[in-house]
């Protein structure tokens, strides 16, 4: 089986870092790159072609919301999961908002969750 390549997105490094080590823990995904603003995820997405995007909701200059809204129109697009640190209830908002899979909080973000994602995701 082939792992599951990950693009992290956040401006934060020390949370780019938590995020890196959950999927590393997490069976069967690989992260292949990160990026601090949403014009440098559009940009890696293209070069890296990630299958799951890991996506922050707020950004520097454009948001997630948007950047979800650019990936989803890309012929073969990866999936996209929002995290962040509002409430749930925002949180399925930016999903029907943006076209991304899912949404998660910062705090509740695990490997169990990850991969529970990814199955919903893709079945």
């Amino acid at each position: 089986m082939t792992a599951v390549r990950v693009l992290l997105v956040d401006d934060q490094t020390l949370y780019l870092r938590a995020m890196s080590a959950v999927v590393r823990e997490t069976d069967g995904f690989e992260v292949v790159g990160h990026a601090l603003t949403a014009q440098a995820c559009l940009r890696a997405a293209v070069e890296l072609l990630p299958d799951l995007v890991l996506m922050d909701v707020n950004l520097p200059g454009m948001d997630g919301l948007e950047a979800t809204r650019l990936l989803r129109e890309q012929p073969e697009p990866p999936v996209v999961l929002l995290l962040s640190t509002y409430d749930e209830d925002a949180g399925a908002q930016f999903v029907a908002d943006s076209g991304a899979a899912a949404y998660i909080t910062k705090s509740a973000f695990s490997p169990g969750w990850l991969h529970r994602a990814w199955v919903a995701a893709t079945a």
